[in-house]
């Protein structure tokens, strides 16, 4: 999918949901482009290109299931895939109404290649009838693995860190259990950037996410990929930004904290990349210069002037709320509330690998990726698990039992408490 039909969801969104067809929205597409990522096409292009019989060898007349594949990841995956002409592809959601939007979103665009073999099953890959479709399958030579708690704000309680390390660490596991009966040619699980010397349990839980997808390394081919934030993704304070506008509400982001971004089109290709090219153990990353990073209240400034307005900074969060309650179109100040960051778990910074990682960047042309020294033993695996499933069988256990636990089996983890979490923030 090129940039100019990226996102463009969202303004219809705006145009139908919101009823503001007077009101100016950027384009996101081009936004996209030119003032994030400022790349007028993927940063993965040449990659994809150089690598595109490699690519079409791997993929073409195989059998993919993609798990999570309506997500803003999932779904950008599948549409990098699909020009490599995949014999069967089956998706996987718990999302039933993102999976109807992908199946006509692939089904409604020109030239889409779409297998014969296609099926699209809304339901939870950690639920009994998730083994029943894999046993049905048979075999996959592609698995791709996108299902993911992904936010910082998951680890507001002790509730939501159950949930959030059940989808991101145990169900994953028992997944690559599954797999073992008939191992796929390739699996693939996406990580993310904060598992890089985490600060938050979401991250640490992605770093533990790392860890146990390596110890299935013996068995079949695994990698997985570190990258930045994804530009409008679902559910993103960027994606925030086009329902703010949209209903008229102020726009609110912290202004130190800074960030590296691809679009959602590269997230796909590097995930494709890395998922099918990689060697067992890779960890992949984008070749992303530091300065690249930008602050969010940078990226709002640079959305609301693309809308045509100028932003109007306000003191409070009251403040911004009272000014856009009573904003009126004519007026060319639009109301914005920046902040420095004092919630739980947020790097000024993120990195892709740490000091003692071996990294290598000399196979491609915009990734990089992290090469095994060691893979962990299911023992060790197992072992880290089983500390941290024991706490939650205590009725009184505490966020502090789990941070102390992943500091116990997580060297490098150094979590950020301030005793605030996102939740309290617009």
């Amino acid at each position: 999918m090129s940039f100019m039909a990226e996102k463009i969801l969202y303004e219809l969104i705006c145009l139908l949901w919101h009823k503001t067809k007077n009101m100016q929205t950027p384009h996101l597409p081009t936004f996209i482009g030119t003032h994030i990522t400022k790349r007028k096409e993927s940063l993965f292009h040449a990659d994809i290109q150089a690598f595109s019989a490699a690519l079409q060898a791997e993929i073409a007349d195989k059998s993919v299931l993609v798990i999570g594949g309506a997500g803003t990841i999932g779904s950008s995956f599948i549409k990098a895939l699909l020009p490599f002409r995949p014999a069967r592809l089956w998706v996987v959601d718990i999302n039933e109404n993102a999976l109807t939007e992908l199946v006509r979103d692939l089904r409604s665009t020109a030239d889409m290649y779409i297998p014969t073999d296609f099926k699209s099953y809304p339901v939870n890959f950690g639920e009994s009838v998730f083994e029943k479709i894999l046993a049905a399958a048979g075999n996959f030579d592609i698995v791709a693995h996108f299902a993911a708690h992904k936010h910082v704000r998951s680890e507001k309680d002790i509730f939501a860190i159950e949930a959030m390390l059940e989808n991101n660490v145990f169900r994953t596991y028992r997944l690559l259990e599954m797999l073992t009966k008939s191992p796929p040619k390739h699996f693939f699980c996406v990580s993310t950037d904060k598992a890089a010397n985490p600060v938050n349990v979401m991250g640490a839980s992605k770093k533990l996410m790392e860890e146990t997808v390596m110890a299935f390394a013996p068995l079949f081919p695994v990698t997985t990929a570190r990258f930045a934030n994804v530009a409008f993704s679902n559910g993103s304070l960027l994606a925030g930004f086009v329902e703010r506008m949209a209903k008229r509400q102020p726009l609110a982001a912290p202004s130190d904290i800074k960030r590296y971004f691809v679009s959602p089109t590269e997230s796909g290709q590097l995930c494709l990349i890395a998922c099918v090219l990689g060697k067992t153990g890779e960890i992949f990353y984008p070749k992303l210069p530091k300065n690249s990073q930008k602050t969010f209240s940078e990226i709002a400034d640079a959305f609301v002037k693309e809308a045509g307005y100028q932003s109007c900074i306000c003191k409070t969060e009251i403040a911004a709320k009272e000014k856009a309650a009573i904003w009126q179109e004519k007026d060319k100040n639009y109301p914005v509330y920046y902040f420095a960051s004092d919630t739980s778990g947020e790097k000024e910074e993120e990195e892709f690998f740490t000091a003692v990682e071996k990294i290598n960047e000399n196979t491609f042309q915009a990734l990089g990726f992290i090469s095994p020294q060691t893979f962990p033993t299911f023992a060790e695996i197992q072992s880290k698990l089983a500390q941290i499933k024991v706490l939650f069988l205590h009725e009184n256990v505490e966020k502090t039992d789990i941070i102390a636990a992943f500091k116990a089996i997580l060297p490098y983890f150094g979590h950020i408490e301030t005793g605030k979490n996102l939740d309290e923030k617009m």
